[in-house]
């Protein structure tokens, strides 16, 4: 595969990967804000496991996804960073499937909580919130994205690789 394709795979991967993130945290935006959420477009950050494309595609993702659905200035930083921590993570362990989606719960409870208590002013103790992000990353990254990464490794092409 020449440079030039390469490039042009990789950027429309990303596009590709940041447009799905957007359209399913707004789709699914009633579930995707709050102290208390599962957000879908978090089972993408499997992506990793199959190209580096994924690593901007899901920072630009959740970006947008926070900018549209109306997160606050704060959350939009913070809570993409989370994201991007998420996935560079999870690019660096992608020599193991299951440990792929670990960087992104870790992160994000390690962070949100703090965006919903000085950025939202939720009063729930931080710890109880670092709870209940955890087990919303934990159904969307470990249940949905493993149930995805099952699927896209029957298709690899895909990402226009190898089987993995």
């Amino acid at each position: 595969m020449s440079n030039k394709h390469s490039s042009a795979l990789w950027i429309a991967q990303s596009a590709a990967i940041a447009a799905l993130y957007v359209v399913l945290t707004l789709i699914f935006a009633p579930i995707s804000f709050g102290e208390m959420q599962v957000r879908i477009s978090e089972a993408l950050t499997i992506f990793p496991l199959f190209t580096p494309a994924a690593i901007p595609g899901l920072f630009v993702g959740c970006v947008l996804g926070n900018l549209l659905g109306g997160a606050i200035p704060l959350d939009v930083i913070f809570g993409s960073l989370a994201t991007l921590i998420g996935a560079v993570g999870g690019y660096l362990l992608r020599k193991n499937r299951w440990l792929v989606p670990l960087p992104t719960v870790l992160s994000n409870t390690i962070i949100v909580p703090f965006v919903l208590r000085y950025g939202y002013g939720v009063e729930l103790p931080i710890v109880l919130m670092m709870v209940y992000v955890a087990v919303g990353e934990i159904i969307s990254c470990y249940g949905l994205g493993e149930l995805l990464a099952t699927v896209l490794q029957k298709h690899p092409t895909i990402f226009g690789n190898k089987a993995k």
